[in-house]
């Protein structure tokens, strides 16, 4: 197996200080010297702005340190130093719009919590008192049967009942007392 010599390292790029910018032997740039006392004299006034378009602190200070470190990487960009302050306050405003978007898609996306589902063994009891019941219902007088449906499975009043099947108050009263005292023996019986 053939030994290759290790790379040397590449030396870091030096950053060049405001005295070296102003002679003019250096690329035309926002200096870290001059970002530096930007983030001193402007961070306050910065987290400010952040925390009027977000909510919590946390996600102000994200958002303009955020802004910083990318300001940071672009200053070759930025040509004039007097504009840093602009170029910065613009990132908040983008970074806290990007935030709150992220925020609002995660809330878009919240899958709803499922209702409580019955177990297979708790739908197979209520089908067979379902089945139970239907059977009851089929063992009641005709006039029991109607009266009980149309009182609590239509949920009709007493009165809507009887006038439904053109008997009086009282009968709808006695059928449906009747049908009910049935039905508690018919499903005591199964039970």
């Amino acid at each position: 197996m053939p030994v290759t010599a290790p790379m040397r390292a590449a030396r870091p790029a030096r950053i060049p200080n405001q005295r070296e910018a102003a002679d003019g032997t250096t690329a035309v740039g926002t200096t870290v010297d001059h970002l530096t006392e930007t983030y001193r004299a402007h961070y306050r006034s910065l987290l400010g702005l952040a925390a009027l378009l977000l909510d919590d602190t946390a996600s102000c200070e994200d958002v303009v340190q955020e802004a910083f470190i990318r300001v940071h990487s672009a200053r070759k960009r930025v040509r004039d130093p007097e504009k840093t302050l602009a170029y910065l306050r613009q990132t908040v405003v983008n970074l806290s719009r990007s935030a709150l978007r992220r925020r609002i898609l995660g809330l878009k996306l919240l899958t709803k919590p499922m209702p409580d589902m019955a177990s297979a063994e708790e739908g197979a009891y209520d089908q067979l008192e379902r089945d139970s019941l239907i059977k009851a219902m089929k063992g009641l007088q005709r006039r029991q049967r109607e009266v009980l449906v149309l009182r609590y499975f239509a949920d009709m009043t007493e009165a809507q009942v009887a006038e439904t099947l053109g008997i009086s108050l009282g009968s709808v009263k006695a059928y449906g007392s009747r049908g009910i005292a049935a039905l508690r023996t018919a499903m005591g019986a199964t039970a």
